[in-house]
């Protein structure tokens, strides 16, 4: 099976180096693990394909982070973006 071509938009890198290093870590693991071989299967943990037209086409949950992304036509992927529900809830009830 071809490996796919990953690349960072430069917000999905800087949200990626913002992340602690155990987080970081899972969320390398994960892309490896789901999205190197086959970044359009969808799993109903996991990888969901989203709604309407327009980008980002998948999302993979990678326990509180949210990894939006592309596949493109020669299954090259681009990662867009990173949300970390985990720190928008503690910045909401006014903890960092």
């Amino acid at each position: 099976m071809p490996r796919s071509r990953l690349g960072l938009a430069p917000e999905a890198l800087a949200d990626l180096r913002a992340l602690k290093a155990n987080i970081r870590a899972e969320v390398r693991d994960a892309i490896e693990r789901h999205l190197r071989h086959e970044p359009a299967a969808i799993s109903r943990a996991r990888i969901k394909q989203l709604q309407g037209e327009g980008s980002p086409e998948y999302r993979l949950r990678v326990g509180d982070v949210r990894i939006f992304y592309d596949v493109g036509e020669k299954e090259d992927l681009v990662a867009h973006w990173w949300l970390d529900y985990s720190h928008i809830m503690r910045t909401a009830q006014g903890r960092k």
